[in-house]
């Protein structure tokens, strides 16, 4: 078939056309890329992906989830030309997945409520997984996830067998308490310790922000882009007051700083 001239395409010409890139004769960058030189990739076009829903771009977002799909298809592709599982086992061990963690609707499991449901799913999902303690269905949150994201989801995972505080108090306490411990590593110039004082600090603040019902990783995408505007403006008053930054004083630009942030 002539892919160039075909007026629409669906799921199974992609299929067809990543084994066409990959096969003899065909694209000499595809037939050399493995699961491990993709892998990056795979990551920035989920992050695309998110940023197209963040900024409630539905057409980007449609652009994006194909280059998403690209990916998961490239994959299933690499491994099928080395012997491996195919596409068809990709789509198969899902849809099986997702009869199963469903009883409720396709077998005669009652759950009514989006809590029960997610209740039956975290019991099937340890019985699937051969998980028979809280530790290991905190080992399965993958080390791959950026760490504020895989902190709120041990930390929730933990809280579902009451390992948790009684209040967002006692969350806040801990902040302080590994602030403080920080404090201290710092003063001894322990830098093994202070790295060590410094993921407490962080994953006690993650803590408070599941307390507060707050996504860690977005807020702090919020400051870190909160932060990029302010710099900007302070950035701009200080030209226009024949500021340099690199020789100004940090109390110079700190004083444009806090003008900016109370306007």
């Amino acid at each position: 078939m002539d892919y160039t001239f075909k007026e629409k395409y669906n799921f199974e010409d992609l299929v067809e056309i990543l084994r066409i890139l990959r096969a003899p004769g065909g694209c000499p960058w595809d037939r050399e890329q493995t699961h491990e030189s993709i892998r990056r990739n795979f990551i920035e076009e989920t992050y695309e992906a998110v940023e197209a829903i963040d900024t409630g771009n539905k057409e980007l977002l449609c652009e994006e989830l194909g280059d998403v799909m690209l990916q998961v298809v490239f994959h299933a592709q690499i491994s099928q030309d080395a012997g491996g599982f195919d596409i068809n086992e990709v789509c198969d061990g899902i849809c099986k997945k997702l009869i199963v963690r469903h009883p409720h609707v396709f077998a005669d499991v009652s759950a009514d409520t989006s809590e029960k449901v997610l209740e039956n799913w975290d019991k099937i999902k340890m019985q699937t997984k051969s998980q028979t303690t809280y530790a290991d269905t905190l080992r399965s949150v993958s080390p791959a996830l950026p760490s504020l994201i895989r902190a709120e989801k041990v930390q929730h995972k933990a809280a579902k067998c009451g390992f948790d505080w009684d209040s967002v108090e006692g969350a806040l306490s801990k902040v302080s308490e590994e602030t403080e411990e920080l404090r201290e590593a710092i003063t001894q110039q322990d830098n093994e310790r202070i790295s060590d004082e410094l993921g407490d600090l962080l994953f006690s603040v993650v803590n408070v922000s599941r307390f507060v019902d707050v996504d860690a990783e977005k807020s702090l995408g919020d400051s870190t882009c909160k932060f990029i505007e302010r710099f900007s403006k302070v950035e701009q008053v200080a030209l226009s007051r024949g500021i340099d930054m690199k020789t100004a004083t940090l109390s110079e630009l700190d004083a444009i700083w806090d003008e900016i942030k109370h306007a």
